[in-house]
């Protein structure tokens, strides 16, 4: 049997007490601090902080080439989708609905400037706005094309004349992130849906923009006699981002109007259907309603 040397085994000591000391002082006594990281390498929640916080930045100054350079450190491989599915899920985990509204506003914004690169004329910033946009003009020196989204930016007050004249001179492919105070959404459509493989009583409703594209988390408030409810759109982004149903009960009446501001659909109950067998069954009713 073979005996291991003294110098050998105090080797082998040496080493593991070095690795051992070079642990303690690499974990505990000064452990590596990360600093200037880039936003790609931020956790999943750290990273829907920092897209509630542009979203926020967008909604204050309405600048969006800013919002998609920040948005795009984040390496998300399509950020209107990243900031969708981060609004359904600050409102699945009841979080602040104004937070929520403003990732929705900044996505809405982002797809439609992105539609209006690729497809028609982007729209022009409507003209009442200017006032309240007083530090993103744009510079006269060579406007850009109706494809392109203005990068040279001056933070020059300008009197609401100047900025009027060049804003209608050079359309930018922005929208108003929330909709425009005195003109509510319109019903456009109310039907019956008398179909078996629907859930019984299933109210469904459809919210759009003036452009038809769904909107994501608008509240929809429902109420009957005694009691009232609230529920959202974009909660079930497989049957699109403007969607949102109830359960209606059988002999109740209904009124619904969005929060934001709408028509009012009245006197809407769940019908009584008819099967091709005969028998009778409740159906739905399904609401529209759009942005003028």
């Amino acid at each position: 049997m073979r005996r291991i040397s003294w110098w050998r085994l105090g080797a082998i000591l040496a080493l593991l007490a070095g690795l051992g000391l070079g642990l303690v002082y690499s974990w505990v006594i000064s452990p590596l601090g990360v600093s200037n990281a880039e936003p790609i390498t931020l956790r999943a929640d750290f990273k829907d902080q920092y897209r509630s916080a542009i979203a926020a930045a967008y909604a204050a100054t309405g600048n969006l080439p800013r919002a998609r350079a920040r948005l795009a450190l984040l390496g998300d491989s399509n950020s209107v989708e990243a900031l969708n599915g981060q609004a359904q899920r600050m409102q699945a985990n009841n979080q602040s609905f104004e937070r929520a509204d403003q990732v929705v506003a900044l996505a809405r914004a982002l797809d439609e400037s992105t539609s209006g690169a690729s497809g028609g004329a982007p729209p022009a910033t409507p003209t009442t706005e200017i006032a309240d946009q007083s530090e993103n003009i744009v510079t006269a020196n060579s406007p850009p094309s109706s494809a392109e989204v203005p990068l040279d930016l001056t933070e020059t007050p300008q009197t609401i004349e100047t900025q009027t004249l060049v804003i209608e001179s050079t359309p930018r492919p922005t929208s108003t992130a929330t909709p425009v105070p005195g003109k509510p959404f319109a019903l456009i459509g109310q039907e019956t849906m008398c179909d078996s493989n629907l859930p019984a009583g299933l109210l469904q409703v459809l919210v759009l923009n003036s452009n038809r594209r769904q909107i994501a988390g608008l509240e929809i408030d429902i109420t009957w006699d005694g009691g009232k409810e609230s529920f959202f759109t974009g909660l079930k982004p497989e049957l699109g981002n403007g969607y949102a149903d109830y359960s209606m009960t059988p002999d109740v009446t209904y009124s619904i109007q969005l929060a934001r501001g709408s028509d009012v659909a009245l006197g809407i109950t769940a019908p009584t259907c008819q099967s091709s067998a005969g028998e009778a069954f409740l159906g739905g009713i399904k609401l529209t309603f759009q942005q003028p």
